[in-house]
């Protein structure tokens, strides 16, 4: 509604009384300066501000005009963010105070955006071709508006992962034509009632007779322009997921990559008859892997508890309870370090199988990512950018074709080192800690207290091996001293029938066949726990229960375990396991 102006003062009616006489000269009063000026510069003064006031009430008079242009406009586009918010607050305020609902609870639409393409792309082959008889209804994101004139706008709607052009005209649009370019702005959720064609152009469209505002964008969005040229940084795309993905929709792919990865493996070994379980979350005892644990409180038991490192032992339990095979895909929590490939919550799936060993399991692996790759990439070979997909000049080729490459752990450290290592079955003795801690500041391989010896030969590991292992690689036959849970090696002493798959020099894979000696697991346990006393946090603890239930007969039994945001990243080509995790952990924002 537009506002009453005030009265426009008539300057031509104000009194021009002389005031003094200069000579021959008469002055006069201005009254507004209260100076004596001649007759002449008074007119002068006065046509001025005249004219001044009918400016300023032709400004007045515009500003409470609606707006027009809609949200294509230049001035709604340049106004300060704070500015543009409070407007929007202020619109939907004023369309409560009429009594209406500015949020509908309900749009019944026909088609979902890929639906619509999918149906009328090549029903509709003419340009410039309207279906009259036909009616649809749409909802979606409103990502761009583009006006021609006072008449005619062109919205490009989003949804689905698709985009469908909105051909709004005066002349077809059922409602307030005006009243729907003030109010429409980028960023809003509509529904759309109209008749399907393609535009002069050939873009497939939606002409609307109707368009209802589902949810009002509070917040002006960046343009496409705008994200190209200065693209959202990590921080605020980590923080603000929903932000990223409707400024960058491409990162929704990622999330239908990690989808794809969790349904494959699901139905992998749901085929080959695996039962999925659920296990809990909070334990007694931090067991099932070497970690850090969270710890919390339960009220009405009045005891610590800690959020579960790995499901291992429970699963294990199952094995011994009758079910031959097993798997559970869940969230497991270490409280440590945060970087490109940690993160403190994280998800993973571990599968235990009776009466098969780690070469079974090895054979399962190469069949189950083989085979997965192939499915989502369409080949066993795929491109992967080590530093992000904006740095496009450094992209390498990970070969998932089986078999993969096998090597012994401490057969290629000695070849790595070029030195002979201690006897594999000596491994555990002080002798052997002393020369791995040698050989370490020898070759400035840092490695933190405490300095044991399972810690002292991971570290050269890493610096030795996993550095060559860009395609899949089995590191197998690992020292007992660094392998609690896992059985002897049938012909290597000292050694574990273990392996870890390693890919883009990263843990992608641990299994192993399981130990189910219960004597030997306790005493296992036991060094564990010195270990512990010693100051390693992630030594594993005693679970009495669980030895307990080897007693009961574990029968033989290959366990292994994968880390789902790991190969997410590599499968949807992402540096960052941020990138995986819908709402990664960050810092408090300061």
């Amino acid at each position: 509604m537009v506002e009453p102006t005030a009265e426009k003062p008539d300057l031509k009616k104000e009194k021009v009384a002389p005031a003094q006489v200069d000579g021959d000269k008469k002055l006069y009063l201005d009254e507004p300066t209260g100076e004596m000026v001649s007759k002449n510069e008074l007119k002068n003064r006065q046509k001025m501000r005249e004219k001044e006031a009918k400016a300023k009430a032709k400004e007045e008079e515009k500003k409470a005009q609606p707006k027009k242009g809609g949200a294509g406009a230049a001035e709604v586009e340049t106004l300060d963010p704070t500015q543009y918010t409070a407007n929007r607050k202020a619109l939907v305020q004023s369309i409560r105070d009429q009594g209406k609902n500015p949020y509908p609870h309900k749009f019944e639409r026909t088609h979902r955006i890929d639906e619509f393409h999918k149906e009328f792309d090549t029903k509709i082959t003419v340009n410039g071709q309207f279906l009259e008889e036909v009616s649809v209804a749409t909802t979606g994101r409103v990502l761009s508006i583009r006006e021609a004139g006072q008449k005619l706008m062109f919205i490009d709607l989003h949804g689905d992962d698709q985009k469908v052009q909105i051909m709004a005209t005066a002349q077809n649009y059922q409602g307030d034509f005006e009243q729907l370019r003030a109010q429409l702005r980028r960023g809003d959720i509509v529904g759309v009632e109209g008749v399907p064609g393609r535009s002069k152009t050939g873009e497939l469209s939606v002409r609307p007779n109707k368009l209802e505002i589902l949810s009002y964008c509070m917040h002006m969005l960046p343009t496409q322009a705008e994200v190209a040229k200065n693209p959202l940084t990590k921080d605020t795309r980590y923080r603000h997921r929903y932000l990223d993905m409707i400024v960058n929709p491409h990162v929704k792919r990622i999330f239908k990559v990690r989808n794809q990865v969790i349904d494959f493996v699901r139905h992998f070994l749901r085929e080959r008859d695996f039962l999925e379980v659920e296990t809990p979350m909070m334990n007694m005892i931090p067991g099932g892997a070497s970690a850090r644990p969270f710890e919390t409180f339960h009220n009405d038991l009045n005891m610590k508890l800690f959020m579960r490192i790995a499901p291992e032992l429970y699963l294990k339990m199952l094995i011994v309870g009758g079910i031959d095979r097993v798997f559970e895909i869940g969230k497991q929590f270490r409280n440590e370090s945060i970087d490109l490939t940690h993160n403190p919550e994280f998800t993973t799936c571990e599968f235990y199988w009776a009466y098969a060993d780690y070469n079974d399991l090895m054979k399962l692996t190469e069949d189950m990512l083989s085979q997965m790759v192939f499915a989502i990439h369409g080949s066993h070979i795929i491109k992967y950018h080590p530093n992000g997909p904006e740095d496009k000049d450094n992209i390498i080729e990970i070969d998932f074709t089986p078999p993969f490459r096998r090597v012994s752990m401490m057969k290629g450290l000695q070849e790595a080192l070029q030195m002979e290592l201690p006897k594999n079955d000596t491994l555990h003795t002080e002798e052997a800690r002393l020369f791995f801690d040698k050989v370490c500041k020898e070759k400035g391989v840092e490695c933190s207290n405490p300095r044991t010896t399972a810690r002292l030969i991971d570290k050269l590991v890493a610096h030795y091996i996993e550095v060559g292992c860009q395609n899949p690689t089995f590191l197998i036959d690992q020292p007992q001293i660094m392998s609690p849970l896992a059985k002897w090696h049938r012909s290597e002493p000292g050694l574990v029938e273990r392996f870890e798959l390693f890919c883009n020099y990263h843990e992608l894979i641990n299994a192993y066949t399981e130990l189910n000696d219960p004597k030997v697991q306790l005493d296992l346990f036991q060094d564990q726990a010195k270990a512990k006393d010693l100051g390693d946090v992630e030594a594993q603890a005693i679970d009495q229960n669980f030895v307990t239930s080897l007693e009961y007969a574990l029968p033989p039994t290959g366990g292994w375990g994968i880390g789902i945001d790991r190969l997410t990243m590599l499968l949807s080509d992402s540096n960052s396991i941020k990138e995986v995790m819908l709402f990664p952990a960050m810092k408090p924002e300061q």
